[in-house]
């Protein structure tokens, strides 16, 4: 009989339950292949699932594997954000330690921790990103799934780890009224190796600056609550394209009030460097063991 792992359920991007994005962190991870780790993801069926390993690295002070119901991802933001907040939660790393150093598939990414217990914020530096224009027949099928008109300068695909679909749909009333057809985005994510197409528009009221949506249908995911790579990456896209919305150097994104969600994102890069984070709050809603029989030999 296996030993148990500690696992926590934990809403990301909130102060509270029922918020946010649903995330299960599996701890104590060594002795799970890859295979057995993708298994427990279509399990516990939400977007994402972590798993929080020793590091192999000396400047690490935690390892995280990220697996979507379908597949492995070298990075996601939310995930790692949930993920850093388990670690501390579970005294993985340094009580107190305000800079952490998060290990995953994309590389070592330093995380920020200000705050305490429930006040608690994590931020976490998204990779860079490379960013790639559409073609005319890609950008007319994406325009055709979401039912929008897209120009050129509206749509590109970011690659920073898992690749994304963007589309500046300009106005958040755009966004939040979009009925997308699941099929053919999740036929066009197939077709181009994307994990899922995410729009934005400009918010006219003081609680966010942008709406945001992301639909990840090829992943068993029609909409995504809450995703800060999507976030990330649509920083990346302002920055490359002169921030034509005036968003500036850091915002705050509106996402998940269409799934019942209503998740919040800070998002900032950095002028001199042009690293971009993500950030917020994280609230548990389950802490507990995980009893998996199965292991490899």
């Amino acid at each position: 009989m296996p030993s148990p792992r500690r696992f926590l359920q934990l809403d990301v991007f909130a102060r509270r339950l029922c918020e946010g994005n649903p995330l299960a962190v599996v701890a104590d991870a060594d002795g799970l292949d890859g295979d057995t780790m993708q298994r427990i993801a279509r399990w516990t069926n939400l977007s994402e699932t972590t798993f929080l390993l020793p590091p192999t690295q000396a400047q690490a002070d935690y390892r995280v594997r990220i697996f979507t119901p379908r597949q492995e991802l070298p990075f996601a933001g939310h995930p790692s954000v949930g993920s850093a907040y388990a670690a501390i939660e579970l005294g993985l790393v340094p009580a107190g330690k305000r800079a952490l150093v998060q290990e995953c598939a994309a590389g070592l990414l330093p995380v920020q921790v200000i705050g305490d217990d429930a006040a608690r914020i994590i931020h976490v530096q998204a990779p860079p990103a490379r960013l790639h224009a559409l073609d005319d027949a890609l950008r007319r099928s994406l325009a055709l799934a979401l039912q929008v008109e897209l120009t050129a300068a509206q749509a590109c695909l970011v690659d920073n780890g898992p690749h994304w679909l963007l589309c500046d749909l300009r106005e958040a009333t755009v966004v939040r009224a979009l009925q997308p057809d699941m099929h053919a985005i999740a036929t066009i994510c197939l077709g181009h190796s994307a994990v899922g197409v995410s729009v934005f528009g400009r918010e006219h009221n003081d609680a966010a600056a942008m709406a945001v949506r992301a639909f990840c249908p090829a992943d068993g995911i029609p909409e995504d609550p809450v995703t800060g790579s999507a976030n990330a990456a649509i920083m990346a896209m302002l920055a490359e394209r002169g921030d034509p919305g005036g968003y500036g150097l850091r915002y705050r994104a509106s996402q998940g009030r269409e799934v019942g969600r209503d998740g919040v994102v800070e998002v900032a890069r950095d002028a001199a460097s042009g690293a971009i984070t993500i950030g917020g709050a994280c609230a548990i809603g389950v802490r507990g063991e995980l009893h998996w029989e199965d292991e490899p030999a």
